[in-house]
């Protein structure tokens, strides 16, 4: 009987190991489909990882003068119609461009990403919606500076 509960415990644990590392591979995921999807113009890549109901802003700094602009905000349709724009005007990001992604928490529903794209930087709010990681906020900066 101690056996049995042993091995039980062990699977249980492995198995939710495992559903840790397939979370953190599906959140690593919809990181980097926002991303591809500004970076190709992809905007399949973006429904496939951004809520309907995305709430994104950020800042801009100009680099003249230095300051940053008001709060640029940018919706679901809003950032469909950028990749589109991306797509038809052959603005698509070579192979160089920054694409890092880390995950700064995550929990069972919900996690936290940095990611450095061309832009600059942003941190997204993801949250798990019937098995699929998606992205629900955003707030970036830039010009990224290195």
């Amino acid at each position: 009987m101690k056996t049995i509960f042993t091995f039980l415990c062990a699977v249980l644990f492995m198995s939710s190991a495992y559903a840790q590392e397939d979370d953190q591979s599906l959140v690593e995921r919809a990181a980097l489909n926002y991303i591809e999807g500004f970076y190709e113009g992809d905007t399949l890549k973006l429904k496939e990882s951004l809520k309907p109901d995305l709430l994104k802003y950020g800042y801009w700094k100009d680099r003249e003068t230095g300051e940053y602009g008001n709060e640029i905000y940018m919706t679901y349709d809003g950032a469909k119609d950028y990749a589109r724009r991306v797509l038809e005007g052959g603005n698509q990001q070579g192979d160089d461009a920054p694409k890092e992604v880390e995950i700064l928490d995550m929990m069972n529903h919900i996690a936290a990403v940095k990611i450095t794209a061309w832009w600059g930087v942003d941190y997204l709010l993801l949250s798990k919606e019937e098995d699929k990681w998606m992205i629900g906020q955003v707030i970036w900066e830039g010009p990224l500076e290195r």
